[in-house]
């Protein structure tokens, strides 16, 4: 049984020891994340599945930890192994910040739930909403993650799971995949929502949502 969800952006410079000069820029982002997962951990579930990534490979659980030192800092989240990709690793160090002890699962595809699950989807919008983009200026990028900041507003899961992930290729979307996953592991869920942050500081689109679910 789903019993939330919560949306969150996955730039290295979320984590403040990363931050620099963008800290004060990313600040709100970095609190509302925080409390969109503080939010998760007041559902109580059982287990929290971190929903990221781009590369097939198997579900991970706590064992598996995520390293920033190829960014130049020496962050590492709980966990024996480091096997994480950057996504997994962001939604990890939140989980870490707000003090879940619990059980974790890190994928990048729908998994099963047959227990109480909060769902962390991390994800980015398009990375070509102005010339200071790093792709660059695309004038379809910010009708496109338009359509996320509604749905997710909204607690729209079809329309979510109904997103055109090529164009989201070609518009640098990085969590596109990782939204139709919770779009499809939601649909048809009676959805609560609430979009705590939306913006594109460096011409990047970033979400922070959270939804509490009823089946």
């Amino acid at each position: 049984m789903i019993v939330a969800a919560a949306v969150c952006p996955h730039p290295p410079a979320l984590v403040p020891e990363l931050a620099s000069g963008a800290a004060d820029e990313l600040a709100d982002v970095r609190d509302a994340a925080l409390a969109a997962v503080a939010e998760l951990l007041s559902r109580k579930p059982e287990r929290i599945v971190v929903i990221g990534g781009r590369t097939a490979a198997d579900p991970e659980d706590e064992r598996a930890a995520g390293s920033l030192m190829g960014y130049g800092v020496d962050v590492r989240t709980e966990g024996e192994r480091i096997a994480l990709p950057l996504s997994l690793t962001v939604g990890a160090w939140l989980l870490d910040r707000v003090g879940w002890t619990g059980r974790r699962t890190y994928a990048n595809a729908a998994v099963p739930v047959d227990d109480r699950v909060a769902l962390l989807v991390m994800a980015d919008g398009t990375a070509r909403r102005d010339v200071k983009a790093p792709g660059y200026f695309d004038e379809r990028a910010e009708a496109y993650d338009e359509v996320i900041a509604q749905a997710l507003r909204d607690g729209d899961a079809a329309a979510l799971s109904e997103l055109d992930v090529e164009l989201g290729d070609e518009l640098l979307a990085a969590g596109v995949r990782a939204l139709v996953v919770l779009g499809e592991m939601t649909k048809g869920a009676d959805v609560t929502a609430r979009l705590r942050w939306d913006g594109a500081p460096f011409g990047v689109a970033y979400w922070v949502a959270d939804w509490t679910i009823s089946s």
